[in-house]
This record gives structure tokens, C-alpha cells and sequence, in this order.
């Protein structure tokens, strides 16, 4: 089992930053890729952006530009710098694991977001 813990989130005004934090634990080994996914009120969760062993980053179309995900190997930990907030980025983010071998995705437990004047 891996672990994933949250933190970061908050309330900001449009065109705020935020850095949102993700510290891994337990089973950390054998971990291929690591993301942030978010889901806002009365939408399907989305995938924001994902960061695999080799450092090559994917994201959202509506947020390439503005979010940067990277990873702390030596802290078992995945941040998402949001900069230039939008109303419609408020949701809750979720850090995510995903194994090699098996495809098992883990799950952190969310961190709210919301961004509103």
C-alpha cells in the first residue's frame, strides 16, 4: 500500500498562486508515475497533470502554462505549483501513485481549492 497525503490547499484570488504538496509513504517502491487529478462540484474528476521516473510531464490542456508538477525523490513527494488561478480551477485535488508491474493507482485523500475574489 502507498500513502499519499495532500496539503496546500486554500482559498485564493483569481490569478493567486497556490503550491500544493503530496508526501508519499508506506510501500514507496516500484512507483512509475505520480499525478494530480481534480473534481469540481457537479464535474467528473480530471486529470491535471502526471510526472513519470524519467521526469516527462503531462498536462491538461487548460492548464499547460500556468501549472508545473514536479517531484522530490529524496522526500517522496510531488508538488503542483498553480500559478495564475482561475475561477474554474476551484476543485478537489488529488494526489496520485501508480505502480509498475501491476497499473494499481493510489489515492491521496483531496485537498480543496478554491479560487474566488
Amino acid at each position: 500500500q502507498v500513502q499519499l497525503v495532500e496539503s496546500g490547499g486554500g482559498l485564493v484570488q483569481p490569478g493567486g498562486s497556490l503550491r500544493l504538496s503530496c508526501a508519499a509513504s508506506g510501500s514507496i517502491s516500484n512507483i512509475r508515475a505520480m499525478g494530480w487529478y481534480r473534481q469540481a462540484p457537479g464535474k467528473q474528476r480530471e486529470l491535471v497533470a502526471t510526472i513519470n521516473n524519467n521526469g516527462y510531464r503531462n498536462y491538461d490542456d487548460s492548464v499547460k502554462g500556468r501549472f508545473t508538477i514536479s517531484r522530490d525523490n529524496a522526500k517522496n513527494t510531488v508538488y503542483l505549483q498553480m500559478n495564475g488561478l482561475k475561477p474554474e480551477d476551484t476543485a478537489v485535488y488529488y494526489c496520485t501513485a501508480t505502480k509498475r508491474y501491476t497499473s494499481t493507482t493510489y489515492w491521496g485523500q483531496g485537498t480543496q481549492v478554491t479560487v474566488s475574489s
